[in-house]
């Protein structure tokens, strides 16, 4: 355990001097594997090699660059500007309506981009300029961009969801059905959170101008393409028509497809599209390399072993240990980038979680691990809009340069507060995550 959280301390050490956190944990773990071989080079980098062979080599991750692809194609052609003009259709003329729509199109363009920071950036240009045309605040225009952008993350296809299932082994087919329930109620309590600030106040979120009967059943049509997307990548995903990384490949072709019928397919933005899926794959492999190198020092070195013993030795409750690590992540959310953080710590908890014996007959832990997933990814959610980070308020400030960083963070509190309630009614009814994935479960003992 020393050993590892010397590591553990040199790794946050480098991250906040701004060192990559794939270098990071890269070197460390190479660094730590000389070590316990006696400084011996030659037998020490041995584990860092395997690592890198068996990422690079892993069909499962294969997923990645493809579901990027899709997003960034479909970002490309416009696409998010039909889900808003769609979603403003059926709730714009209500208070608070543009911000309503635009929660809405945050969770429909999540579903295919994959990305909370893409979701942020691409719905704030679209968004943003509606909701100052018909005088909102400040505070609840730009929160509503940034808490719908989180749901990127969850709403599946999602890489933080592929990433956790190459952390913990798990399927990431039932990962992506585990996140669907989850992510449609982060989007109703959104819109809960959005009528309760209207309500306080109504001149924060005058209603939208009503299109017409013929203008409004256009919208909704432009969207019918991405909609079919959707529903053939996860029902195919469901009926077990297809793995999850057929589901990529079909998603990644679906989207060429569908930007050639719509005629916004264009040469450029093929070209950008593919320019920045490598950009992004690579960033995210050398993460994963990184991470599977110092896995495996943690791993050699017992720190898992060591927790879970320590925790049995104590009678520690199991809901008594996940809230512990609910804490943990929210502190750590606070002040770190949630790659950073899911990688860094789940590698530690996801044995701790799995071998707590959550629910009856699950003796491998899977149960436990899908819905952990899902805890961990919601909490990385409200991590993106909890201060001094909030990487999400940050890339709205970047794009709003006009509005004060407090001003959105006062105006994403309400959103904040629905974050909880969600994540409190996941770790109280774990079969709402679960349902889809698995099938109905009942709780075990330890």
């Amino acid at each position: 355990m020393t050993i590892s959280l010397i590591a553990f301390a040199i790794v946050i050490g480098l991250v906040l001097l701004r060192v990559p956190i794939g270098v990071a944990m890269g070197t460390v773990g190479a660094v730590g594997f000389v070590a316990l071989r006696d400084w011996r080079w030659s037998a020490g980098l041995g584990p860092a090699a395997d690592s890198i062979l068996d990422v690079t080599q892993n069909d499962a991750l294969s997923v990645i660059p493809l579901f990027i692809f899709m997003g960034m194609l479909i970002a490309q052609s416009g696409m998010a500007h039909d889900l808003y003009r769609a979603a403003y259709a059926i709730v714009g003329r209500l208070p608070g309506g543009l911000a309503m729509s635009t929660i809405l199109a945050c969770g429909g363009f999540s579903a295919v981009s994959g990305s909370s920071l893409a979701t942020a950036a691409t719905m704030s240009k679209v968004a943003l300029p509606s909701m100052r045309k018909f005088g909102y605040h400040d505070s609840l225009s730009t929160a509503s961009v940034a808490a719908g952008g989180t749901l990127g993350i969850l709403i599946p296809p999602s890489i933080i969801l592929i990433i956790y299932g190459f952390l913990t082994g798990q399927s990431i087919g039932k990962l992506f059905l585990a996140g669907i329930l989850p992510g449609i109620l982060g989007v109703l309590l959104y819109l809960c959170a959005v009528a309760f600030v209207v309500w306080r106040k109504p001149e924060a979120g005058p209603a939208g101008t009503p299109l017409s009967p013929g203008e409004a059943r256009a919208s909704v049509i432009r969207v019918i393409p991405i909609l079919v997307l959707f529903i053939i990548i996860i029902g195919g995903i469901y009926g077990q028509v297809f793995t999850a990384d057929e589901a990529a490949g079909v998603g990644a072709f679906g989207a060429i497809v569908i930007s050639i019928i719509i005629g916004r397919f264009t040469w450029r933005g093929l070209v950008d599209a593919l320019t920045q899926t490598v950009k992004t794959s690579v960033g995210l492999f050398v993460l994963l390399i990184g991470a599977d190198i110092f896995n495996r020092l943690i791993t050699r070195a017992g720190l898992p072993d060591d927790l879970l013993a320590l925790v049995q030795g104590a009678g520690v409750e199991p809901f008594t240990v996940l809230a512990m690590i609910v804490l943990v992540y929210l502190l750590l959310g606070a002040v770190f980038e949630s790659l950073s953080m899911i990688t860094l710590t789940v590698p530690v908890f996801a044995p701790l979680i799995a071998s707590l014996g959550f629910f009856e007959g699950d003796v491998s832990g899977e149960m436990a691990l899908i819905w952990f997933g899902i805890i961990v990814v919601v909490v990385t959610e409200i991590s993106l809009i909890t201060p001094p980070i909030g990487l999400n308020v940050f890339v709205l400030r970047s794009v709003v340069s006009d509005v004060s960083t407090g001003t959105i963070f006062r105006g994403v509190t309400p959103f904040w507060i629905a974050d909880i309630v969600r994540l409190i009614f996941l770790i109280a009814l774990p079969f709402f995550a679960l349902l889809l994935p698995m099938g109905v479960v009942s709780f075990g003992g330890p």
